[in-house]
């Protein structure tokens, strides 16, 4: 195994790939360096002295500026280097050229997914339930205990006969070491006993939103809403309005004609202050969801060219190595995607912190130029407006794996891209129309990008993690992919993919790319389900737009 790794020849940082010790000596991009310092794995190290006030390079952009002195063969952390990155303009400094990848061999390929009238293509077959406002969430959660058991989706059942298991012991008088030693059976991937078994899942999207704060954060809202229900995993979906609300049902119906002009799914919209009773608003609302769903069920999946797949690319709990395995794996992958005809959603403003300058040369357009430069500069503005920049995003996680400072991460998240042109500049919450890469405006928070990203049209998420998270989403799949494998071996319940094998140099990035499309158009033919899906992780948190870093 190789120790360490030069990521640009233009760097004067490298990576260690596994531990290296104090007067160790590696050899490295024509660089004999001895350590003054033991390096962990993930961590970078000096290739030379640092002065105070030397920029630090890594993927052969700025990413830090020395603090103090740094002897050559030294460890960085955010004692000795703080963030800085390259500028950027709204000018093309240079026009990025791509040669497509060759995809010949899976051109012909196809998985199996839900038509819909306008074309698209779900790989999943989805029923919302939604409130308009947070007013309504105790009656969505009222719809879900009528359904969720009784049509066969519930998730808990394993936990649920562990208490009732529990219980039953400790009446009868069981020691404490007893009740202990009881485990819990495992949970189905596919339990056999729905009674929609071509309805992929019902999907409650509570929130804390709709009200109490301002017009524009209704209209986001509302637009989000409406980019789920005319999402192609969605058959149709039931919608709760208390009916004073900001977000008013009509400015939902009008974010859905504007999305989808020929929309022709089930919408059920009930509005409580026109009901005499709570009884009466979810006797209705339930029957007519079991209307809907009985509708959803004649659905079947029809084999559809792998141009039908949105991909949306995230990654989230990042470690040192999230920038050399699992995001070059990814970029591979959006690249053939691209190459196919499909569509690549790349997210989270705050992560391409340093890099901004390359993609606004890989825009087909100056106006799409342009609204990337405009979108990035707003949103950095609004972080200074409240005493933050995007420096601040690394989490103590990412600080501790290798990801000193924002731009260190930004510059190995971009990777997950690819190099392919970017065809659109998105503002949240807009949905993702053009075939190629397209830049979405969200914050670098997993849960509020994995939100956004679906709600732009994802039919399939790829997120790439090195400290693990179980984030899932409600109408798409999330496919997990380790950047190391200790992570893979340790939380298997939470990885579904594993790139460990670049790290230790024993497979190629292609190699990984093609075996995790192989993987993408199971998952997306829904013959495999994700860790995320069997967990029932349906994680649903909406932007308020404002500073999420």
């Amino acid at each position: 195994m190789t120790p360490a790794l030069l990521i640009d020849s233009a760097d004067n940082l490298a990576v260690a790939l596994r531990q290296l010790e104090e007067n160790e000596t590696v050899s490295i991009g024509g660089h004999e360096v001895k350590l003054s310092e033991p390096i962990p794995p993930k961590q970078k190290f000096t290739l030379h002295d640092f002065a105070v006030g030397e920029r630090a390079t890594l993927y052969g952009v700025t990413v830090g500026v020395a603090t103090e002195f740094i002897a050559r063969g030294g460890l960085i952390h955010t004692g000795n280097l703080k963030h800085d990155a390259d500028g950027f303009t709204g000018e093309q400094t240079k026009v990025a050229d791509w040669t497509a990848p060759d995809v010949s061999q899976w051109s012909a390929r196809t998985f199996d997914g839900y038509y819909r009238a306008d074309g698209s293509v779900g790989t999943a077959n989805q029923w919302l339930v939604i409130p308009m406002v947070f007013c309504e969430n105790r009656n969505v959660n009222a719809i879900r205990a009528a359904f969720e058991r009784a049509l066969g989706y519930e998730k808990t059942t394993h936990y649920q006969k562990l208490a009732a298991e529990l219980a039953a012991r400790h009446r009868a008088g069981a020691s404490p070491e007893e009740l202990a030693a009881l485990t819990c059976e495992e949970l189905e991937s596919m339990p056999g006993d729905r009674l929609f078994p071509n309805v992929d899942g019902i999907k409650f999207l509570t929130h804390s939103m709709g009200c109490g704060g301002t017009r524009d954060d209704a209209a986001a809202l509302c637009g989000l809403l409406a980019g789920y229900i005319t999402h192609p995993n969605v058959a149709g979906a039931t919608v709760l309005s208390l009916g004073c609300e900001n977000a008013q049902l009509d400015l939902l119906t009008d974010a859905i004609q504007a999305r989808s002009p020929q929309f022709d799914k089930p919408l059920l919209t009930f509005r409580q202050q026109s009901y005499p009773d709570e009884k009466t608003l979810l006797e209705t609302a339930i029957k007519q969801t079991f209307a809907g769903l009985v509708q959803a069920n004649r659905a079947e999946r029809q084999p559809a060219p792998l141009d039908k797949l949105c991909i949306g690319v995230e990654c989230g709990g990042s470690d040192g190595f999230s920038g050399i395995s699992a995001n070059p794996t990814l970029g591979v992958l959006s690249d053939q995607l691209v190459a196919l005809g499909g569509r690549v959603i790349l997210s989270e403003f705050p992560e391409l912190c340093g890099v901004e300058q390359e993609l606004v040369n890989r825009c087909v357009t100056p106006e799409v130029a342009d609204r990337f430069v405009q979108l990035t500069r707003a949103y950095a503005e609004r972080a200074r407006a409240v005493g933050s920049d995007f420096s601040q995003n690394p989490s103590p996680g990412n600080i501790r794996d290798g990801l000193i400072t924002d731009a260190i991460k930004s510059a190995g998240a971009a990777k997950k891209g690819g190099s392919s042109p970017v065809v659109a500049a998105l503002d949240y919450p807009e949905i993702a129309t053009d075939p190629g890469l397209s830049l979405l405006c969200t914050p670098g928070g997993d849960v509020e990008s994995t939100t956004a990203m679906a709600g732009a049209h994802a039919n399939v998420i790829l997120f790439t993690t090195g400290l693990g998270t179980p984030t899932g989403n409600p109408v798409c799949p999330v496919v997990k992919i380790s950047t190391n494998t200790e992570l893979a071996e340790r939380l298997s319940d939470l990885i579904d993919f594993d790139t460990g094998a670049i790290i230790r140099g024993e497979a190629s990035l292609e190699q990984l790319s093609d075996a995790l499309l192989d993987l993408i158009v199971e998952v997306a033919s829904g013959r495999v389900q994700t860790k995320a899906q069997i967990l029932g992780q349906d994680d649903f948190q909406p932007w308020k737009r404002g500073v999420s870093l």
